[in-house]
């Protein structure tokens, strides 16, 4: 089987969120570092036209969101799982909450935090991709409320210290799985990049517990790769992906149909266009071709994106 590329940079939150889940499994993988804003000219190719962090190449097939990179590396990697106790059912359910209301939350904070040291490149960029086309009004009234932002993230941090509170090591059991990830990257993002960040956190000792106890379990092992080779590489394997119905599928989606996807909200994105090659309740993976990488298999989860066919 072909490596595990993760093209990403070291400052991703989300990044982060995939780089613990990588931790848990003991994996190698092998890192391109990306830039933090468009262009991203070594990454569309891969894609199609998501340029959002991080993205997951194994060989010819490439795996966008980080709710498909983790549910592909349990795929693959089955052991140590990353539902330790039951099945993956709530603890996806909990990666909506984080990566919804907790992460716009926390997003606002940051951004809203730094003030002028804020580039002003990276402010637009992010601006628009989480406020939406409004954004500079947005980002205006988030500096205007910073303590109001303070509480909703510090509520919702008390849920946390409270669940933890009930003796386990772990937020789904005695072992480390997806939720304490999906959880966690949330944390370090709040302690490292907002100026009160490790004030907010000071009240809640369990959680700050919690929080050592994920950190020591690392990142597994990784090399840098450059890009070019990470696009040869997709340009010389073969697609692993097979076909894949799904009858019960609301928008009669099938093998065959040439669809575009995108993320479910106003983030200016450019959605991508390929032809269906598998189709389930949780994922849709399209064929697409590029000069630079022949043909690959791009896949993003049902949940939270749009898939219209065309």
């Amino acid at each position: 089987m072909s490596d595990i590329i993760l093209h990403q940079y070291p400052q991703s939150p989300v990044a982060e969120k995939v780089r613990v889940g990588l931790g848990i499994k003991k994996l190698h993988w092998r890192s391109v570092e990306i830039p933090r804003i468009p262009p991203k000219p070594d990454l569309i190719p891969l894609t199609g036209g998501y340029r959002r962090t991080p993205v997951m190449q194994i060989g010819a097939d490439v795996y966008c969101d980080s709710q498909c990179i983790l549910r592909e590396l349990e795929r693959r990697f089955p052991q140590p799982g990353y539902f330790p106790e039951r099945g993956g059912g709530l603890p996806w359910a909990i990666s909506r909450w984080t990566d919804d209301r907790f992460f716009a939350d926390t997003i606002k904070l940051v951004l809203a935090g730094q003030g002028d040291k804020l580039p002003a490149d990276f402010a637009e960029d992010r601006g628009r991709l989480y406020m939406g086309p409004d954004w500079q009004q947005a980002l205006l009234e988030a500096r205007s409320e910073l303590a109001h932002l303070s509480s909703q993230i510090r509520g919702q941090l008390a849920w946390l210290d409270d669940w933890l509170s009930s003796g386990d090591d772990f937020i789904a059991g005695s072992t480390a799985g997806v939720a304490d990830a999906c959880v966690y990257y949330l944390v370090w993002f709040v302690r490292g990049r907002y100026d009160g960040g490790a004030q907010l956190l000071s009240e809640f000792a369990t959680l700050q517990e919690w929080e050592q106890r994920v950190a020591a379990i690392g990142h597994g092992s990784s090399s840098d790769m450059n890009p070019q080779d990470a696009l040869a590489i997709a340009r010389d394997s073969e697609i692993e992906t097979v076909e894949r119905y799904d009858d019960n599928d609301p928008q009669h989606l099938a093998p065959g149909m040439t669809v575009s996807v995108r993320p479910d909200v106003n983030a200016g994105e450019m959605a991508v266009s390929g032809v269906v090659r598998a189709v389930s309740s949780d994922t849709i993976s399209l064929v697409r071709e590029s000069e630079q990488t022949g043909q690959v298999c791009v896949h993003f989860p049902r949940i939270g994106y749009r898939v219209d066919p065309q």
